[in-house]
């Protein structure tokens, strides 16, 4: 059997990708593509459109086209999964003479820092979608589409003709929906340090704990002046958001500390020595940091 494999994120899916799909099934001498959304690619430390809806927007799009097979195998594993380990799969499951692998003229210069790459080259020839005037070296076979459009540019609502016209309202719905979700705790955010500065709390600092593996998507600290000026800002946190529609989970204190809980935002009002004695803020960079590494 001769196969491609096209794998990408698809984070979402664009002409772009069409193209090249298109481009490998008239162009390539091929009995199989098999088109494969990543459950998070090992170059990148989060996806905004979850799999499984990836994996939709995928068959809508090319799940009914005649040699073309869509693959959950790496979704399915539920992390990122090396090339050369997909690879590796697909010889075992197929009996394969030739194996094409489609990638985008922005990997070449990272190709050789893939994990097992040595390997890989040996198992499959690469073939280059051209990108953004990027130069294929002559001894790599390209492929004559040219993908000037970005995922990310969509998801920041730009480019968006170059989305499926199929799938198109449903995509920008999505990524709009993310946007005002962001936008939201944003404001949110800001309207609890627009209170605790106009009180005159000091040192307030917001974390944006929403990409990373915590219990809460924000997390705002502030000093205050004393327990009395504590307790004062609590009150006034209070009466100020709930009408804006803030709901007020539960509030523990102590002379040196009050947390108080909005179910996706904590808010710790820390007295002077308790604050450098503890140091969240510290403890909360570093989960960010060990997340990004």
């Amino acid at each position: 059997m001769k196969l491609a494999l096209f794998g990408g994120s698809f984070d979402p899916v664009h002409l772009g990708h069409d193209s090249i799909v298109k481009m490998a099934l008239s162009g390539l001498d091929i009995d199989k593509l098999i088109i494969m959304p990543t459950f998070i690619s090992p170059f990148k430390s989060e996806f905004s459109a979850p799999p499984e809806l990836r994996l939709k927007w995928i068959r809508e799009i090319w799940g009914g086209l005649e040699k073309v097979e869509i693959s959950d195998y790496e979704i399915n594993l539920a992390r990122p999964v090396p090339t050369i380990e997909t690879v590796k799969y697909l010889y075992e499951k197929f009996k394969i003479e030739k194996f094409y692998l489609i990638i985008g003229a922005d990997h070449l210069a990272t190709l050789d820092k893939w994990h097992g790459y040595e390997e890989l080259k040996n198992l499959v020839q690469f073939v280059i979608a051209k990108r953004n005037h990027i130069e294929i070296p002559r001894n790599l076979q390209k492929m004559d589409v040219h993908v000037d459009v970005s995922s990310s540019q969509i998801r920041h609502q730009k480019g968006l003709d170059e989305l499926p016209s199929k799938i198109k309202d449903e995509i920008i719905n999505f990524y709009q929906g993310l946007k005002m979700q962001e936008r939201s705790m944003q404001e949110r955010t800001e309207s609890i340090v627009k209170v605790l500065d106009a009180k005159k709390a000091e040192e307030i600092q917001v974390f944006d704990m929403s990409r990373d593996d915590y219990f809460v998507k924000a997390v705002v600290i502030a000093t205050t002046l004393g327990e009395r000026h504590a307790y004062s800002l609590a009150e006034n946190l209070k009466e100020e958001l709930k009408p804006l529609g803030e709901k007020f989970i539960g509030t523990e204190s102590s002379p040196d500390w009050i947390v108080m809980d909005l179910g996706d935002i904590l808010i710790h009002l820390l007295s002077p020595a308790y604050r450098a004695k503890y140091n969240i803020e510290e403890f909360l960079q570093k989960l960010k940091t060990s997340k990004e590494s």
